[in-house]
């Protein structure tokens, strides 16, 4: 067992300018290996940020987007690295119909992660529905992109491939059916 260790992390939400400690830890127990974590960012700990945030979602759930946008925003003054609060605020901005606004926090979120399927996805709706069609169609095509970029990685050695591309593969043997099959006394005689 390792004791916790603090690391100091300037990349911490996808951004450069601020610090974010984490302190990790690694156990053993019963042969398998858990890590632990947990940091700080801006003097509160990741799980007073997170409440905070599911407290506007559970805003934006109930339909009540002013409410929400206001403590997204007073999120983001406390952790403007917070990549969900900045791409949800896009969201809550759409929802009341206030697309220019939503677009420029869709840009905040895709500075924050400019590979981001969802933050691509939500530019093409937001810009489609500010009539700017052109622009919608390039951050879809982004969006579709970035979903190709995901699974790049090569298939594991002996892992299940699709069915559809089991071409060579043997057909199963048929099978042979009874000659006679029971009675049905549920069925009526005719």
């Amino acid at each position: 067992m390792q004791f916790p260790t603090k690391t100091l992390l300037a990349p911490a939400f996808g951004g450069y300018k601020r610090r974010f400690y984490l302190n990790v830890a690694e156990f053993t127990i019963g042969g398998f290996r858990l890590k632990w974590a947990c940091g700080r960012a801006y003097g509160e700990t990741m799980p007073e940020l997170q409440v905070k945030y599911d407290d506007a979602m559970f805003d934006y759930s109930q339909g009540n987007y002013e409410s929400c946008i206001a403590k997204l925003k007073g999120l983001l003054a406390r952790a403007p690295e917070h990549f969900d609060a900045q791409l949800s605020l896009g969201m809550a901005y759409y929802r009341l119909g206030d697309y220019p606004a939503a677009i420029a926090e869709g840009h905040k979120a895709e500075r924050l992660r400019p590979k981001e399927q969802l933050v691509h996805t939500n530019l093409s709706l937001f810009y489609m529905k500010a009539g700017d069609k052109k622009t919608a169609e390039h951050h879809g095509l982004q969006a579709r992109i970035a979903g190709w970029r995901e699974n790049m990685d090569p298939p594991a050695p002996g892992a299940a491939a699709d069915s559809e591309l089991k071409m060579a593969e043997e057909k199963p043997a048929p099978v042979k059916l009874p000659a006679k099959f029971p009675d049905m006394p549920w069925k009526k005689k005719q």
